[in-house]
């Protein structure tokens, strides 16, 4: 795979079917706080959300969407955190593309929201995957997070981040 053909652009209406095809799947999801979609609609309006404290981007291959990366951004005293997140369609899995997406985003949003100084990753210990992609792109595991937050009814553990490189 040429990680050089990866972009990472905000999600457009014409992404629905893309959408659809990798979020409707419930590999896909089952790691990721998001609900699987069923309908063509629920992929549109999954487009049409917007929220002041989330930076999304759809991970793309010749502009046609094949995951997303997201950036939940904190607020108030958590002003100085992120949080990030991300999918990508099974058939893309193990390629370095999620890899790659990441780490073209994290200079744009510590320069983009430059009150961020921390970009933590949660996942789950058990989700190797998950683990390699951030270790990969510059993520340090903190420390064990025991019994941190909910993901489909379980309670999860672990915390991996990077911090500004204007915070040192």
């Amino acid at each position: 795979m040429d990680l050089s053909r990866i972009t990472l652009r905000p999600f457009n209406q014409s992404d629905a079917e893309d959408i659809l095809s990798w979020i409707g799947d419930d590999r896909v999801t089952k790691s990721d706080r998001m609900k699987t979609l069923k309908s063509k609609e629920e992929a549109l309006s999954f487009i049409g959300r917007e929220s002041t404290n989330l930076w999304r981007r759809s991970i793309c291959i010749e502009d046609r969407s094949i995951g997303m990366l997201t950036v939940y951004l904190g607020s108030d005293d958590e002003a100085c955190r992120g949080e990030i997140g991300y999918a990508l369609a099974v058939e893309y899995w193990g390629k370095g593309i999620t890899t790659r997406a990441v780490e073209m985003a994290v200079p744009k949003v510590f320069d983009e929201f430059p009150q961020i100084v921390r970009l933590q990753g949660m996942t789950n210990v058990e989700n190797k995957g998950s683990r390699r992609v951030l270790e990969k792109a510059g993520f340090k595991m903190d420390g064990l997070m025991r019994k941190y937050f909910y993901l489909k009814g379980q309670i999860q553990d672990v915390v991996y981040s990077v911090l500004s490189p204007d915070s040192d």
